[in-house]
């Protein structure tokens, strides 16, 4: 069983295009939800239960991402072995040839 050169086509162009399909989806979203609010089916005014976007959710999202990089940060600079592979610790024999070769 191998994976010809069609399958991996596919593959690749898919994985590449998904996440701008997602980056998009996300821009119709904020543009209609945050702008014209949502309907209501009882009739209720949108414009009393909208929330502005741009204090509240920018600032979420703005701490969302400093809390994202600070442990990253924190996993890079100070615990970068956790998530490595255990088999590059192995001491080099450079007259022994690996067993993955």
């Amino acid at each position: 069983f191998s994976v010809d050169s069609a399958t991996l086509t596919r593959f690749f162009s898919f994985h590449y295009l998904v996440p701008f399909l997602l980056i998009g989806v996300s821009g119709v979203h904020l543009t209609f939800i945050h702008e014209s609010g949502s309907s209501s089916p009882l009739g209720v005014n949108a414009n009393a239960e909208k929330v502005l976007f741009h204090p509240y959710f920018s600032l979420k999202d703005i701490l969302g991402v400093v809390a994202l990089l600070i442990s990253l940060l924190g996993l890079v600079f100070f615990a970068p072995w956790l998530l490595g592979d255990p088999e590059n610790f192995i001491a080099a024999n450079p007259m022994v040839t690996p067993a993955h070769i």
